[in-house]
């Protein structure tokens, strides 16, 4: 996910307002069909019929070399092929967020990127909030804002040391932040860009393909909209017995 961070920290955050979708956050995808250009929840609902124009996982992306062994590996999985500028058309719908939440243009901004992005991604990251429009005042660990957020610097008194455990929908870290006065400093961090949800999703994905090829005789590997679609259903499942159950509290005597 991308955030914006301003004054106040719950801008990351989706609220209600037409703009807005019902979920707290804005997933990291771009989605483009005959007509328009799609983003975030828009573009996610709509990938298992159009996969192929699809993209997501820009924060595993970006940094990176096409030729870089990590892209190539993850290329397997997606569907889309990988182009340049997806980042910045995040942010572009972020910003727009963050105006209708505000009522007012937004110019300057904070974008917040996982601790351990070396130089060349914090860059790319960078770069990618100047072509949406924006004025990076800096890029901030995503710890020291998930901290922030939190209001931890408001709940503690004396030096106190804080652990942020941040596992995503494609990356993942653990940082020790130490929290004094308002002040935040990350005293270690590890992670990897190569693991979250995504990476459940594959190994799923990969497992079944298998049992199906050894089963069937078949092998539909190649078959992305396939993919892509029993992956959505994947994600449906589990939340059939929420929905039921909100419903049913809907439902008058």
């Amino acid at each position: 996910m991308h955030k914006i961070l301003q004054k106040n920290p719950n801008i990351g955050e989706n609220t209600e307002h037409s703009l807005f979708s019902s979920h707290r956050t804005t997933p990291s995808y771009v989605a483009f069909t005959d007509t328009e250009r799609l983003i975030g929840d828009d573009s996610k609902n709509q990938v298992a019929m159009n996969p192929t124009n699809t993209v997501f996982d820009a924060k595993r992306l970006i940094g990176h070399r096409f030729e870089d062994t990590v892209v190539q590996s993850d290329m397997k999985h997606w569907p889309f092929n990988v182009i340049e500028e997806i980042s910045s058309m995040v942010l572009v719908k972020m910003k727009e967020i963050a105006e209708a939440y505000l009522g007012k243009t937004v110019c300057n901004a904070e974008i917040t990127v996982p601790a351990y992005f070396n130089d060349s991604q914090r860059q790319a990251t960078k770069d990618a909030g100047t072509i949406s429009g924006l004025n990076v005042l800096c890029i901030i660990n995503e710890p020291t804002f998930a901290a922030i957020a939190y209001g931890l610097d408001k709940k503690v008194g004396a030096e106190r040391n804080v652990l942020i455990f941040d596992l995503g929908g494609g990356t993942f870290d653990v940082s020790i932040l130490t929290i004094e006065d308002g002040i935040f400093e990350v005293k270690s961090t590890a992670g990897d860009t190569l693991l979250g949800g995504e990476d459940f999703d594959n190994r799923m994905v990969n497992h079944f393909f298998a049992e199906f090829k050894r089963k069937h005789k078949n092998d539909i590997i190649e078959n992305k909209r396939a993919e892509r679609g029993n992956k959505t259903k994947r994600a449906h499942i589990p939340l059939q017995p929420y929905w039921q159950t909100e419903r049913t509290k809907q439902t008058p005597d």
